[in-house]
């Protein structure tokens, strides 16, 4: 965050600079409110820049079976060029690399999930993914593992069959 503000800074100051290098080769025509103008829309360039590069930014720096399932587009009336070109905001990523499997309950995963926001930490969650019953439980609070590998004290939670993350972690 904080190298995403000196950048923004200093694109406002390379705006401003253009915007004073023209003024001198105009013959300094320009009104005197073009600098501080010429400033103000470069940070906001970058700053919208930014915005829109984030996700592919992330998304190319994890790690090796690390894949994206899921993401969630923003749209605000705050920003108004969003309704016409959304952006990344959110978006939750399957550890298909470290994905166990049970002999005994083929049909469930125990995958990690890792869950990215743009102004958030990474949070990071195991659970385990019930394929045939559509279903999954976050491993967090009480759920515990009997002898024969079943989860048990879990609080499954039904999830549809197009879910993105249940496909993702299903297919592996």
């Amino acid at each position: 965050m904080f190298v995403e503000l000196i950048a923004t800074v200093f694109a406002g100051i390379a705006c401003a600079g253009l915007a004073l290098l023209l003024n001198i080769v105009t013959g300094r025509r320009l009104p005197k409110w073009i600098m501080p103008v010429a400033a103000g829309a470069g940070m906001i360039g970058m700053t919208i820049s930014n915005e829109y590069t984030w996700f592919d930014r992330t998304a190319a720096r994890l790690p090796e079976g690390v894949e994206i399932a899921m993401t969630v587009n923003e749209q605000s009336w705050l920003r108004p060029w969003t309704q016409v070109w959304p952006y990344t905001k959110r978006f939750a990523a399957v550890d298909t690399g470290t994905a166990r499997r049970n002999e005994n309950l083929p049909d469930q995963r125990l995958v990690d999930l890792y869950f990215f926001g743009r102004w958030s930490p990474v949070n990071q969650a195991p659970m385990v993914f019930d394929c045939a019953a559509g279903r999954s439980a976050l491993l967090i609070d009480g759920a515990d593992f009997a002898d024969d590998g079943t989860v048990i004290n879990a609080d499954w939670q039904s999830m549809p069959a197009e879910d993105p993350i249940l496909k993702k972690v299903c297919e592996t």
